[in-house]
């Protein structure tokens, strides 16, 4: 499992990736700062340049932090806890998500992704 590092408007979250292919091509992607936007008031998303990896699933449940990746390319931070009925590859979480409703706000926001270790 790999740590990562994410900032969000100078607060920063650690999140611990899964052992998965598409984690790990995201990790080489990092470090990277993207401008994510807002949907459904309970999610930040970006298109990625590259597709990664697929492995998709129907978690059922969405918990605030987790980090998933919608289709191919759209990397996806949720910031509420709520169901759903998509699938998604689900990429690791954020491991204490407390504040990061209040850090991502309600519209487009630059977030920072860096590998702590491996």
């Amino acid at each position: 499992m790999s740590e990562i590092k994410i900032t969000i408007r100078g607060r920063e979250f650690k999140a611990r990736l899964n052992h998965c292919a598409a984690a790990q091509a995201l990790c080489y992607q990092m470090p990277m700062t993207l401008a994510m936007d807002e949907l459904n008031g309970n999610e930040k998303y970006c298109y990625l340049k590259e597709n990664l990896p697929t492995r998709s699933v129907c978690p059922n449940s969405i918990a605030a932090g987790d980090l998933m990746l919608f289709g191919g390319s759209c990397l996806v931070l949720f910031y509420k806890s709520f169901t759903t009925p998509y699938d998604y590859t689900v990429l690791g979480a954020i491991e204490n998500p407390e504040g990061l409703a209040e850090a991502v706000g309600s519209g487009p926001v630059e977030v920072e992704f860096a590998v702590v270790s491996e």
